[in-house]
């Protein structure tokens, strides 16, 4: 019987089953990483948000969840401004930490040849 809708599959994330290799790997180099209170200052800020949903704190906490595709093509809206680094209110160099990230997921693309 069809009722017009369906049900999505769910978007529960096992926190005991992620691979968090590459958020380790960005906290070794970017300590600042770990105190991110995701406060949403950097989001607030940034120039490219309205225009392609780029969210520092959204790259972070889908680091943290395993979902480094979504984090990676969000990480494609940011241009670098550099506004989000200057509201943070932990101080983080946020535009620092996107570049590394590039720079890690990059090189695990290379590694797994993509």
């Amino acid at each position: 019987m069809e009722f017009g809708f369906k049900l999505s599959p769910s978007s529960a994330v096992n926190l005991d089953q992620v691979d968090l290799s590459l958020y380790e790997r960005l906290a070794a180099i970017e300590p600042d990483l770990r105190i991110c209170m995701a406060c949403g200052s950097c989001s607030a800020t940034c120039t490219a948000a309205p225009f392609t949903g780029m969210s520092v704190r959204k790259v972070i906490l889908d680091l943290q969840r395993g979902k480094e595709k979504e984090a990676a093509k969000m990480l494609s809206g940011c241009m670098l401004c550099g506004k989000c680094t200057m509201v943070c209110p932990r101080g983080i160099n946020t535009r620092h930490l996107i570049l590394s990230l590039c720079r890690i997921y990059g090189t695990k693309a290379k590694e797994e040849g993509k």
